[in-house]
């Protein structure tokens, strides 16, 4: 059975349509990334390309010693990655703002997957697609009390896997 280990709560200002989660030790300097949808990835970090209206958003970061259960939420995206943490401890990172520390418990360094979900204010927007093109994208309705009045809201878990197996 999965159980939580920890929690962090942050709001962060997004920039150049990007907010990423790093591992704190590696070069931040922007490598060619993976990824095709909302999310790109390289070794110790994941970026959440976000549309250039998102001025606030709301990020949960939680750390989980298993495959953590589904989240029931009105849910605009998800996505998964798998990404090499080589020094265990994270931080989220803005191009403008930097680094802010994210003093989230991870059981140890080494190969985790991530599961990102994320909704839009439909009452702040609209929102225009960060990718293929400028698009007005279509918000579910509903307020959502996690937006706390924010434009977004982003669910980071993080579970650890074990190298060379297939993560569910």
């Amino acid at each position: 059975m999965s159980r939580l280990l920890d929690t962090f709560e942050t709001v962060v200002s997004p920039s150049y349509r990007l907010l990423g989660l790093i591992d704190t030790t590696i070069d931040i300097h922007m490598p060619e990334m993976n990824g095709s949808g909302w999310l790109r990835s390289a070794p110790g970090m994941v970026y959440l390309q976000v549309p250039p209206q998102v001025i606030e958003a709301v990020i949960r970061l939680e750390s989980w010693s298993t495959l953590p259960p589904e989240k029931d939420a009105q849910w605009f995206g998800r996505e998964e990655v798998e990404v090499e943490l080589p020094g265990g401890d994270i931080a989220i990172h803005t191009i403008d703002g930097g680094m802010q520390q994210a003093p989230l418990i991870l059981p140890s360094p080494g190969l985790y997957k991530m599961r990102w979900q994320w909704m839009l204010n439909g009452e702040t927007g609209p929102f225009t697609s960060p990718i293929g093109g400028t698009r007005t994208l279509c918000i579910p309705q509903g307020q959502r009390e996690e937006l706390d009045g924010k434009d977004q809201y982003c669910l980071i878990q993080i579970w650890r896997v074990a190298a060379g197996a297939k993560a569910a």
